[in-house]
């Protein structure tokens, strides 16, 4: 089913996983059995990550087979246009058709340092990827990212919610956010996006900081702001694995609660391949995700 039409029904429940590391391949059963567990909360859909080499594009298509035809999940196939061909691209579209995925997230995707190809060659932005996927009469259901605190290459928010409006023209049907930990940023996003036009909902993306390391590497890669609340707590209890632990997931819990207070189009959950993020996020939350997501 095109999560566009589940989004016209009901808030949605989503997660995110991410295929094993090359050479790992045997990770994909622990996957496979992180995915029958997090099927008990009933979500919506969940998505598959591409990478920005592109070297995973094959086990992104085998997890979202899976999800699909196995665990009967709704899959969002990511689809990363950065590092790949036209040639490519059609493959893996035929590959994804075949197997019944009917929802992709297009992404041009950040250059890795060490990969030595070169990159957004033929595919320079993300709407250069969902037109030639249009151009190409396949009816998928599009979704595209989007940024709270706005694109790092963007020099205003204004420049980067322009580019957003040309993802929905290009035939994006809704949009996920990358992690944030303000939510004003994203009543910001919201506002913004509304009064220039961009009418498709918008579900933002929640990931806990459950380590030390985790606020470092995450503020790193995406340039998320962690409030200086967040931030003393993670600091004072710093020595403290477990304590950090507890404040990650409850401040994740406390995002999602005022996020559904004020009625957003839905919650996606980035749970890292980790089911006892997921697990303990849900629990705390079961009673408000039942009543919320019907």
């Amino acid at each position: 089913m095109k999560i566009s039409e589940i989004l016209k029904k009901k808030k949605t429940l989503s997660f995110e996983v991410f295929p094993p590391k090359k050479g790992r391949e045997d990770d994909l059963e622990n996957l496979f059995r992180t995915i029958d567990m997090v099927k008990k909360f009933n979500p919506d859909f969940i998505s598959v990550t591409y990478g920005a080499g592109g070297n995973n594009s094959k086990n992104t298509a085998v997890i979202a087979d899976y999800l699909k035809n196995t665990a009967h999940i709704e899959p969002l196939a990511h689809l990363t246009g950065g590092p790949s061909t036209p040639e490519e691209i059609l493959n893996v579209l035929k590959d994804l058709k075949g197997k019944g995925i009917e929802n992709i997230l297009a992404l041009r995707g950040d250059k890795p340092k060490d990969l030595d190809i070169e990159y957004c060659k033929d595919f320079p932005h993300a709407t250069d990827l969902m037109d030639y996927i249009k151009k190409n009469k396949y009816n998928f259901c599009l979704a595209g990212a989007c940024y709270p605190e706005g694109h790092t290459e963007c020099d205003t928010l204004y420049e980067d919610l322009l580019n957003l409006k040309k993802k929905q023209d290009s035939g994006a049907e809704f949009l996920i956010t990358q992690v944030f930990y303000d939510n004003n940023y994203f009543y910001r996003l919201i506002r913004e996006a509304r009064k220039i036009g961009i009418t498709v909902p918008i579900i933002p993306g929640i990931m806990p900081l459950t380590t030390k390391a985790s606020v470092e590497r995450t503020v790193k890669l995406t340039g998320a702001a962690v409030p200086l609340t967040l931030r003393a707590m993670i600091e004072r209890f710093k020595d403290d694995k477990e304590a950090i632990r507890e404040i990650g997931i409850n401040y994740a819990v406390s995002q999602i609660l005022d996020l559904l207070a004020n009625d957003v189009d839905g919650i996606h959950i980035y749970i890292l391949n980790n089911f006892n993020n997921a697990k303990e996020i849900y629990d705390k939350m079961a009673h408000v995700f039942e009543k919320e997501m019907k």
